[in-house]
């Protein structure tokens, strides 16, 4: 399969390319915005398969141009998309009543708004059967537990489940599936920086395998779902 993933050089993101270069002939497209850690990726991703097919890029999904950028760059290299995975994001934790309007809007950038931008211009590119995975969070899952500091972290996370299951709709015609991933903790940088004192039970290269296996082969079975992958609801 062809397979872009966005915020792959740290984390779920890192470790879900692993995976899915691991085994297999797949194709992956690679994007982050860091060049040192894509770099790292790329060597450790040859290290372990060394007939891999990994094509990293540095790409801001928000600011940088997908016209004469990413996209021409995703057609020379697979032509078509089979898979999207939507990995890329960030966090802030601070109190409500000490947030900006603009934490808030970069939030919804990173959180949100990138994402459409990807999907709007990766969808054209992607054949009937394909799949679009939107990595959301249980911090956006109603009724789950929610944390103080994370208001607006967890409110755009909401946007991007609720996002999904407007688009499983909208791209219906397309044959396209798409689904969001609620994911609980994993042991990342971003849940590190967040909340230094916590140790969550799942590994980062535990979630990544979960999010390689499930962006293969979960539209088999789901469409426009919200999914908890978390020990506990809430």
């Amino acid at each position: 399969m062809n397979i872009v993933i966005t915020g792959a050089s740290s984390g779920v993101g890192f470790e879900s390319v692993l995976e899915l270069t691991g085994v297999g002939s797949h194709k992956v497209v690679a994007l982050a915005r860091s060049e040192d850690k894509l770099s790292k990726l790329q060597e450790i991703a040859l290290a372990l398969n060394p007939d891999c097919f990994l094509y990293s890029a540095k790409f801001d999904i928000v600011h940088d141009d997908y016209e004469t950028g990413l996209i021409p760059f995703i057609k020379d290299r697979m032509g078509t998309v089979d898979v999207l995975i939507n990995n890329a994001g960030s966090l802030i934790n601070k109190p409500f009543m000490e947030i900006s309007q603009l934490d808030f809007a970069e939030m919804l950038q990173n959180n949100l708004l990138g994402h459409v931008k990807m999907i709007q211009n990766i969808a054209p590119l992607m054949p009937p059967k394909s799949h679009i995975v939107n990595i959301g969070s249980m911090g956006g899952f109603q009724g789950s537990e929610k944390f103080p500091g994370l208001s607006a972290y967890s409110a755009s996370k909401a946007a991007l489940h609720i996002l999904t299951e407007c688009l499983a709709l909208e791209l219906a015609d397309r044959e396209i599936s798409i689904n969001c991933l609620a994911l609980g903790s994993a042991q990342t940088e971003m849940l590190e920086k967040a909340f230094p004192d916590y140790q969550s039970p799942v590994m980062a290269f535990e979630m990544g395998k979960y999010i390689a296996d499930f962006a293969l082969t979960g539209h088999k079975f789901f469409n426009g779902k919200i999914i908890p992958v978390a020990h506990s609801t809430p």
